[in-house]
């Protein structure tokens, strides 16, 4: 059976290469790496993008740029941001 983080984190990755139509393979994507600047190379409208994406594929909003700037650092950050929403413990684990 396979790790439900790792399998997150693979569906988040395909999220974003889907939704930005990124010309590479999603398992190319590190957990880790940044997603903007120096990393991906995402930028303000990538931003809006990814919220609506993630809003509709995973069912957890981003309501704010403070949040945002939290979550969308990775993958890992991401997946983490889901995981706590999906856990119910919602707000106090965004930070």
């Amino acid at each position: 059976m396979s790790d439900p983080a790792v399998t997150l984190k693979d569906e988040i990755k395909q999220a974003i290469v889907r939704c930005l139509r990124l010309p590479i393979a999603p398992e190319t994507i590190e957990d880790g790496a940044p997603l903007f600047g120096d990393g991906l190379g995402l930028d303000s409208i990538d931003v809006l993008e990814l919220v609506l994406e993630i809003e509709r594929t995973f069912g957890v909003a981003i309501t704010d740029e403070e949040t945002g700037n939290k979550v969308l650092r990775s993958v890992e950050t991401i997946a983490a941001h889901i995981l706590a929403h999906r856990s119910g413990e919602g707000a106090r684990n965004a930070t």
